[in-house]
């Protein structure tokens, strides 16, 4: 009868490991399928994306040759310069977030001929906002012809104010405007040269410095996004303005070459399809347009911060430890931050040793460690820009 039972014993205890056997090959089977679907998508998305991106560059350089008929040097929006053409591409603005200044060029036959025209763009550059920017802009307008991937998050863009209100106080009138156009514009702040381009023209040039608080005055346009998404996303407030401040200087505009858009300069293929699908749980690419839109910009930054600081770096026990990484990952990416400490893209093996320093300890390590120098920058310059927006929104 022993006999019997511990046979039978046997044989369950090898059904049941059968079983369980089986059950983990369906598992890692159903798990390898869904992998393997994932990086099918991922690959369709990434060339999707790339072709786009062909077809973005290519418009891009065609309108920059088509300027450089016209312009010895044809300038181009960045991170924190906003620059913007005519459609006759004689007339640009180019509006510097970072140093403050406002630059109105013109290409003219006459001084009457360039004072009209550089009142005009001065006037257009104080007051539009960043829906009508992006409408009336040529290059844009280009641009938004090229066909969009299937799984592009598309918007319109809403309007806000660019510079009307680090001109003025309040809306300005009528009379305020001219006042203040007719004050810049006098022919002592003008100066020219030959063209090198167009025959018997002039390049005149108008530079314009905005006033000493201008960074504090974009900040409050956005103040009330930042504080929902900070509340939100569980994020201290100064480091979503100290991101900002770093990454475009609030200029609405962004744009580098990565390429990545708008205020906290959102890179589509990475940062962009990580926090979407943490909000909305799909997987979708982001348009410029999309990220040029100030609070789905604030909203898709302020995620990814979320999944930096609660995600990608939660075994990093110290807050504040965790937050100079989090800083510096915005910049470089947490793998990047890793190598830091271990020379591996891990994580995992970092933390253990991020977590036997102090933060200054981790702080000094990530300045003399970090694999490149601009992320060390990146990480100085937010840090102490947290506390100016600390004492600036307490």
């Amino acid at each position: 009868m022993f006999v019997k039972t511990l046979i039978s014993l046997s044989l369950s205890s090898l059904l049941l490991a059968q079983i369980v056997d089986d059950f983990k090959n369906t598992q890692m089977e159903t798990f390898e399928a869904q992998k393997n679907q994932f990086d099918s998508y991922k690959t369709d998305l990434d060339d999707e994306f790339s072709s786009y991106q062909e077809s973005l560059q290519k418009e891009y350089d065609e309108y920059k040759k088509e300027l450089s008929i016209f312009w010895e040097e044809p300038i181009m929006s960045t991170k924190k310069r906003w620059v913007a053409y005519s459609e006759d591409k004689k007339t640009r603005t180019d509006v510097d977030f970072e140093n403050e200044t406002i630059v109105v060029e013109t290409i003219a036959s006459s001084e009457q001929e360039a004072n009209e025209k550089l009142k005009k763009a001065l006037a257009n550059v104080i007051t539009i906002d960043t829906k009508k920017a992006h409408e009336r802009d040529p290059l844009e307008q280009r641009l938004t012809r090229v066909k969009k991937p299937s799984s592009f998050a598309d918007t319109k863009i809403e309007p806000e104010p660019i510079l009307s209100t680090v001109i003025f106080d309040k809306e300005p009138s009528k009379d305020a405007l001219i006042s203040y156009v007719n004050e810049k514009t006098k022919d002592k702040n003008i100066r020219s040269s030959s063209s090198k381009k167009v025959k018997g023209a002039r390049v005149y040039t108008l530079n314009i410095s905005m006033p000493s608080d201008a960074m504090l005055k974009r900040s409050r346009v956005y103040y009330d996004e930042v504080k929902k998404q900070s509340l939100k996303q569980n994020i201290p407030l100064p480091l979503i303005f100290a991101v900002i401040h770093s990454e475009s200087s609030y200029n609405p505009r962004a744009r580098s070459h990565v390429p990545a858009y708008g205020l906290m300069q959102i890179v589509p293929k990475t940062a962009g399809i990580d926090s979407y699908l943490f909000l909305y749980k799909e997987r979708k690419l982001l348009s410029e347009s999309y990220l040029y839109d100030s609070k789905n910009n604030i909203t898709m930054g302020s995620a990814y911060l979320h999944i930096l600081y609660y995600k990608y770096l939660s075994k990093i026990n110290d807050p504040k430890s965790r937050l100079y990484c989090t800083i510096a990952a915005y910049n470089t990416g947490a793998g990047n931050v890793a190598w830091a400490f271990t020379k591996t893209n891990n994580m995992h093996k970092a933390a253990p040793i991020i977590n036997a320093l102090t933060p200054d300890e981790v702080y000094d390590a990530l300045l003399r460690d970090l694999k490149y120098d601009e992320p060390r920058e990146y990480l100085k310059k937010v840090s102490k820009r947290m506390t100016s927006y600390h004492k600036a929104y307490q």
